[in-house]
């Protein structure tokens, strides 16, 4: 069979008929109206809550604001301790440059001292000789004591010896005289007379002695004086010698250096300045931001130079008086020309302690200081409109 009658005995297959799908569903638009009033609807929402949220943050802000008083009249103050020779040398040598932290007693400057040693060497044998005159005048002193005991032992003795020489010749005059010879009586006449004499000469004695005393005393004395002002002359010199080291009276940093090694310097010359890491604010707030300023309140610090960190720190007085009261020329307002203007009045903030301890966030005077002072506790909205409880 050929293929073509096979071709023509295969039975013919017809496609399946499918099922007419149904058509789909279409949504009827809104009208265009309906659609412009949902879109008003919805940026009305949004602006409503846009201003909810602004009117809430800015309430927030107002309230918050309404504790702190603020100024940007402020700066970082302190002071500036400017070092200077006290005695005129040579510069032998620099220990520090500029803008190093020091400690209290650190050596800054060395001055050439072998003048001042020299000085020193004869001030203290000079004290030495001094003390050697006084230990001699101390030495005639006890002399002239010792004599005067002396002369006072004489003294006595010779009172005795003419106590008995005066009986003897109360004796005698009493006699007869067909009981005593004439030699008797001249005998015991003239020691009666002897003995009375060396009464008086051992009484001169004891003057003379006691006079000697009194020089020995006078000579102990001014040694004494000479040798106290010889030893003043030695601490002198050796305080002048201690003016040859000069070191950091505080803790602080260098500044303003200018000395060399091999300067000669003269008393008083500025050599540099140390200042103190001691500081504090001055803030020269409006006289009517004082009505609730308080020392002691407490304040936020925003230094300029270290926008990223917040200081915290204290009112530690208010000055009585405006700055301008204090100033070189002070107003005159009553010379006819008033024009009143609202007076600043100097407030001093302290840091609190370790607020200025970080190297890398060193606080120096003439930074400029942004101070929000708390004057009063933070009030709620129903506080402020008197509806709390």
């Amino acid at each position: 069979m050929s293929l073509t009658e096979q071709t023509k005995r295969r039975p013919v297959q017809h496609a399946p008929v499918l099922p007419e799908s149904e058509p789909p569903l279409e949504i009827e638009p809104l009208p265009a109206k309906k659609r412009l009033s949902v879109r008003k609807l919805v940026t009305a929402l949004v602006v409503l809550g846009i201003v909810a949220v602004g009117t809430g943050l800015a309430l927030n802000m107002w309230l918050d604001s309404r504790q702190y008083e603020s100024t940007d009249d402020a700066f970082i103050d302190g002071d500036i301790i400017p070092i200077s020779p006290q005695v005129a040398a040579r510069v032998t040598a620099v220990a520090v440059n500029d803008n190093q932290v020091v400690k209290k007693g650190d050596v800054l400057v060395a001055l050439d001292d072998t003048d001042y040693r020299v000085a020193l060497d004869q001030k203290k044998a000079v004290e030495l000789s001094m003390d050697s005159k006084v230990n001699q005048a101390m030495t005639q002193l006890d002399v002239a004591k010792a004599q005067v005991g002396q002369a006072l032992a004489a003294v006595d003795v010779a009172k005795t010896n003419a106590l008995n020489m005066q009986q003897n010749y109360d004796r005698m005059t009493g006699l007869d005289p067909r009981a005593r010879s004439q030699q008797q009586m001249d005998d015991a006449t003239a020691n009666q007379r002897t003995s009375a004499a060396n009464v008086e000469q051992a009484q001169a004695q004891v003057t003379a002695a006691q006079a000697q005393v009194a020089d020995a005393q006078a000579a102990v004395t001014t040694a004494k004086s000479d040798a106290l002002k010889a030893a003043a002359d030695t601490r002198a010199a050796e305080i002048q010698l201690g003016y040859c080291t000069i070191t950091a009276p505080c803790d602080g940093i260098v500044t303003r250096k200018d000395i060399e090694p091999g300067e000669y310097v003269t008393v008083g010359q500025p050599l540099c300045s140390i200042v103190p890491t001691d500081v504090w604010v001055t803030a020269n707030f409006k006289e009517t931001q004082l009505d609730q300023m308080r020392p002691g309140q407490e304040a936020l610090l925003f230094i300029d130079a270290f926008p990223e960190r917040t200081y915290h720190g204290r009112i530690q007085s208010i000055q009585s008086g405006t700055g301008s009261r204090f100033s070189l020329l002070p107003p005159e307002n009553a010379t006819g020309n008033f024009v009143k203007v609202v007076q600043r009045v100097p407030v001093k903030i302290e840091l609190d302690a370790g607020e200025n301890d970080d190297p890398d966030h060193r606080l120096s005077p003439g930074m400029s200081v942004i101070p929000k002072v708390r004057v009063r506790p933070r009030e709620s909205l129903g506080e402020l409109l008197g509806i709390s409880k």
